[in-house]
């Protein structure tokens, strides 16, 4: 809006509606006096430019004229383009476009967001040139209108005796210090004579970065990105530790931004003890759900001696993952992993679960799916990696690592979903393969590919009547390999293949039951009492399935690739019950609106103050209820067998599986014909918004034992948080060692955290974690273990870490990280996100 005033004692809202030239609003503020009594409103003029797509205006408290030269007093402030320009006196040449300003000099704005005070300057409106004295500055924060708050995701504030702007988003910064922490009082600051930045980054020669004021470190170069769409390449933050089996750590990276969408990393690090380690990562992300990853890790081991055994543990692990959609129906997806030696990975993982991780799983497809109908094209490799042992004397002979590996090469699929035929009820469904299939695994590997055709239709009608449901399906399979197993053969028999066809074939039958859901609500005062505010509701949850598949006589002579090869006969009635206890409140309220934080669209509820996970709808107001969850869930389950030996399938004395026991437990029971599987309990108790337990077990009830057995426990309180698992195995083994069956997997482990704070937040944190082999014997208790500790500052943490790895012979060694963090700039260091215990 342009204004003039053209009296001191016009209304403001004539002042709006009484514009006049700045050569009139010269004169006329000269030449009239103010009488004592006058009320000072803005004088406001349009500021001329040669670009006629501009439009600039000012106000000021008083405005007169010398030739082509304007002179501004009072709270002057000048809207220019995208730029605003606030000081007590400003001086203006109309001719020239050139600009002084004196005094509390304010200029705001631009693409990049800059706040910049100065005590005088000069500037060139048209040009977008300037020069500024004693100043102190921002890029990158703007005021939300209570406190300054990012706009990009690389914000910093600087200082400088002179501040030249050589164009509109340039600048040169002289005798000044460079920071991304709140002024005047900043954690660190970096210090140069002289600092270039321009719309995509910062930078300064022969600087010194200052922490806590104290000089700690020379840098020759440094660059600060500007523009937070923009990112830029460099040689990335050295990185120097300790480990007792590696010897001093030192190592280099350098980041290539290739474009916005797409980023390379390639480093190495030198082991003291042990060689050069190379690793590179390729980052890309495309438009809707496309991306691709790429990691690349390797070791040239010198190799380390250790109880008088040389071992040599270098190695090559390769990962790739992406996805290309073509539509919203068709896409491709690859998750590939090549690990060259197990013992690579047990050796140089940064974390315990990986380190312990020895089944790979490679596949890449491309699917369409359309009207309930999909169909697909794939190819996996599985990769099992068995450690290899190594001598216990140098005379006596090692065992070479083992590996089992499947391929699927490749895999054609079409399936749908259920589909009514016409208005009958009756649904249909289809599954559809085609394979080409190989296994090499010690002592046996399948020649060639093994061509498999699988065809599995179904039919199934739903019935619903007072609350019960049931469906009952009738399917048939039909499955024909080129290639078959010799029979008969030995418990731990190594697979023989043979060249002959073989045709599989079944009948399946089934019936699913689901009672109505039995429920009551306690609700009585000292239920209420008891529950703080709540009332209780229990619910139970029966159901019963019946199952009966006839026709797999040749289950023997079957190869073993995947779940589809171990289909066999079964007669068998699977039970169970789940139970239910939900938390309600008595009086229903509607959860309260409170802004949710970026990407979040939750309800946030007042009394209780947080967010509320689980919601009731009240049936009267449609409303959402707060407050209400799911206090205890428990399911039980178990499965008795008709055909006690599955039609011949099961071989006394070995570790049988089928498709029947793996959809019911992940844990091996038939090692005999039998009548019962286990009972199968999952319990979750989430006593509060703080604290969550699970405990998980299967007892067999024939051999009285549990053959799995698992607790887990997690709790946050505050900055307090810590966790507890315990695991119990106890079932028929899997592993050959010269020939011999293992017959008991069994191990016992516990893992503990505990910590105080937060990686995000000031001040100090603390914490540790352990794991235990409560089954050790040759080799100690402890597994692993790691203590943490960190201290973050308003912009800037460090964090140090002692970790410990008990692997036995393979791994034995205690290693040192940290990291110091600079807020927006980047963090030095080896202790990574992915390994703190935070």
């Amino acid at each position: 809006m342009v204004l003039a005033a053209s009296h001191p004692h016009l209304r403001a809202q004539e002042v709006t509606s009484q514009a006049t030239p700045l050569g009139e609003v010269g004169e006329s503020s000269s030449s009239l006096p103010d009488g004592p009594e006058a009320a000072r409103y803005p004088v406001a003029a349009v500021l001329p430019s040669t670009d006629d797509a501009t439009t600039a205006s000012i106000e000021s408290d008083t405005q007169s004229k010398i030739g082509s030269r304007f002179i501004l007093d009072g709270d002057v402030e000048i809207h220019y383009r995208d730029r605003i320009i606030k000081a007590d006196h400003i001086e203006f040449d109309e001719d020239t476009s050139e600009l002084t300003a004196n005094g509390h000099l304010h200029v705001t704005g631009g693409s990049n967001h800059e706040d910049l005070t100065a005590s005088h300057g000069t500037m060139n409106l048209n040009r977008q040139t300037a020069t500024f004295y004693d100043v102190t500055g921002s890029v990158g924060l703007k005021s939300n209108g209570h406190a300054m708050v990012y706009a990009s995701s690389n914000p910093f504030l600087f200082t400088g005796r002179m501040v030249v702007r050589t164009g509109p988003q340039t600048y040169e910064i002289y005798d000044g210090s460079l920071t991304t922490c709140q002024l005047p009082r900043p954690d660190w600051m970096l210090y140069s004579g002289k600092f270039a930045v321009d719309s995509e980054k910062a930078k300064a020669q022969n600087s010194t970065f200052r922490l806590m004021n104290i000089p700690i470190l020379f840098l020759p170069y440094v660059t600060h990105p500007v523009d937070s769409e923009q990112r830029q390449s460099g040689i990335l933050i050295p990185a120097i530790s300790y480990s007792s089996s590696k010897g001093f750590i030192l190592g280099e990276q350098y980041y290539w931004a290739i474009n916005r969408s797409t980023d390379v990393t390639v480093g190495a690090q030198y082991y003291s003890l042990r060689g050069w380690e190379q690793s590179a990562s390729f980052r890309y992300r495309g438009l809707g759900n496309n991306f691709a990853k790429a990691k690349y890790s390797g070791l040239l081991d010198r190799g380390i001696t250790t109880n008088g055994v040389y071992l040599n543990q270098g190695g090559e692990d390769v990962t790739f993952s992406g996805r290309h959609d073509f539509s919203p129906q068709t896409r491709v997806v690859a998750d590939a992993e090549y690990l060259s030696s197990y013992a690579y990975r047990q050796a140089f993982a940064e974390n315990f679960s990986l380190a312990v991780s020895s089944d790979i799983l490679s596949i890449l497809y491309g699917v369409h799916e359309e009207n309930g109908f999909d169909a697909s094209a794939r190819a996996d490799r599985y990769q099992g990696l068995k450690m290899a042992f190594q001598a216990a004397t140098p005379t006596t002979p090692a065992i070479p690592e083992e590996q089992v590996r499947i391929f699927h090469a490749p895999s054609l699929d079409f399936s749908s979903t259920e589909h009514e035929i016409g208005r009958s009820g009756v649904q249909w469904r289809l599954d559809s393969s085609y394979a080409g299939l190989s296994r090499v695994e010690p002592g046996f590997a399948s020649g060639g590919l093994t061509q498999r055709v699988d065809l599995h239709p179904e039919i199934s009608y739903p019935l619903s009547l007072d609350g019960w449901h049931l469906k009952a399906s009738l399917g048939a399979r039909e499955t024909v390999y080129s290639r078959s197993r010799q029979t008969p053969y030995s418990p731990d028999g190594i697979p023989v293949e043979l060249p002959n066809a073989l045709n599989r074939a079944d009948v399946e039958a089934e019936v699913d039951m689901r009672a109505p859901v039995v429920e009551r609500t306690f609700d009585s005062p000292s239920v209420e009492k008891f529950f703080n505010g709540n009332d209780v509701k229990h619910t139970i949850e029966p159901e019963v399935t019946y199952r009966y598949v006839s026709g797999i006589n040749n289950f023997l002579n079957v190869l073993r690739f995947d779940d589809i090869d171990i289909m066999s006969d079964t007669n068998e009635l699977q039970y169970g019950v789940t139970q239910r206890l939900f938390l309600r409140p008595v009086k229903k309220r509607p959860c309260q609106e409170k802004p949710p934080g970026p990407g979040q669209e939750q309800n946030w509820d007042e009394d209780v103050g947080r967010v509320q996970t689980r919601e009731q709808i009240d049936l009267k107001s449609r409303k959402p209820v707060c407050g209400s969850r799911e206090m205890i869930s428990w399911q039980l389950t178990q499965k008795y067998f008709f055909n006690e030996n599955f039609g011949g399938a099961v071989i006394n004395g070995r570790r049988n599986i089928f498709d029947t026991t793996l959809n019911l437990s992940g844990i091996a029971f038939l090692t005999e014909p039998r009548a019962i599987s286990p009972l199968i309990s999952r319990l979750r108790v989430r006593t509060s918004a703080h604290m969550d337990v699970e405990w998980d077990f299967d007892y067999d009830t024939g051999a009285k034992k549990f053959t799995s057995n698992n607790v887990l426990v997690d709790v946050h309180e505050g900055n307090v948080f810590g966790g507890l698992s315990y695991a119990r195995l106890n079932a028929p083994g899997r592993f050959y060692t010269e020939g011999i069956l293992s017959s008991v997997s069994n191990f016992d482990q516990l893992r503990l955290l505990l910590g105080y704070g937060s990686p995000t937040k000031p001040g100090l944190g603390v914490a540790g974690n352990v794991g235990l082999d409560l089954n050790a014997t040759n080799t100690g208790l402890l597994e692993y273990g790691a203590v943490q500790a960190s201290y973050n500052w308003d912009c800037c943490g460090f964090s140090v870490e002692v970790r410990k790895y008990e692997l036995g012979a393979v791994r034995n060694e205690t290693a040192e990280r940290f990291n110091f963090t600079l807020l927006n700039i980047g963090t030095a260091g080896n202790l990574r996100r992915a390994a703190s215990l935070f």
